[in-house]
């Protein structure tokens, strides 16, 4: 894969996953009690097509960093394994709340009755999160691919997950901030990556036409050095 068909790909599929999840995470607040089959399972089949978007955008991710900068093709494998492990625990996650769903003979709200899925979306998430970010973030400083901003910013989501890894030890009412099931510990942390992903793709997408003219960076070349895109 050259590196023009890597950004497009990388591009699309981070703003397919963005648009998904910020579509996915208004629905968790829709309803006061247990919400309704159809808004459960809606939201939960949203956020598997916007996991299945985050897979390709973390495949292309590693095949950027293969084309562009070979020495950090490690920090690409470890950012798209990270991204591979979180949503596979995420999947599962959903698996889990939408079985119950389906079994169940009366609306009942997975986020605290579905008792399996606290740690998974929660501080398991959260860890995986942390990982991913960090090294998408090391891997952008160090080979220049987009513009300082995005690895700075991924860096600082990376500090704010990793924050709330502790709230497995505070119950799990969804209703409290900082709970193993919190608002604050899934819904919020999905919501800012979200945006996240959408400002991500679109400067992705930018990159395209000027990665080949060598305008992305705006750090001046040493002597002797070849300019790379940023």
């Amino acid at each position: 894969m050259n590196e023009t068909t890597a950004r497009r790909l990388a591009g699309r599929a981070c703003l397919a996953t963005a648009l998904a999840f910020i579509v996915e995470v208004p629905l968790y607040f829709v309803y006061d009690g247990p919400p309704p089959d159809s808004n459960v399972l809606a939201r939960l089949l949203i956020g598997i097509l916007g996991l299945t978007f985050l897979l390709v955008f973390v495949a292309a991710f590693r095949e950027l960093v293969r084309a562009v900068r070979p020495a950090y093709e490690w920090a690409g494998n470890l950012a798209f394994t990270a991204g591979v492990v979180y949503v596979t625990v995420t999947l599962v996650s959903s698996g889990l709340e939408a079985g119950a769903v389906i079994a169940a003979d009366h609306p009942i709200d997975p986020t605290n009755e579905v008792s399996g899925t606290y740690i998974l979306y929660g501080t398991i998430g959260r860890v995986l999160l942390t990982l991913f970010l960090t090294t998408v973030g090391y891997t952008l400083s160090r080979s220049e691919l987009l513009p300082r901003w995005t690895h700075r910013s991924a860096y600082v989501l990376a500090c704010v997950n990793a924050a709330f890894v502790p709230s497995l030890f505070f119950g799990n009412d969804p209703a409290h901030f900082y709970a193993a099931n919190g608002w604050g510990t899934t819904a919020s942390m999905g919501a800012i990556l979200s945006y996240w992903l959408l400002a991500l793709g679109i400067s992705t997408c930018r990159s395209i036409g000027r990665s080949r003219s060598g305008q992305l960076t705006d750090r001046p070349s040493a002597p002797g050095t070849v300019r790379r895109p940023a």
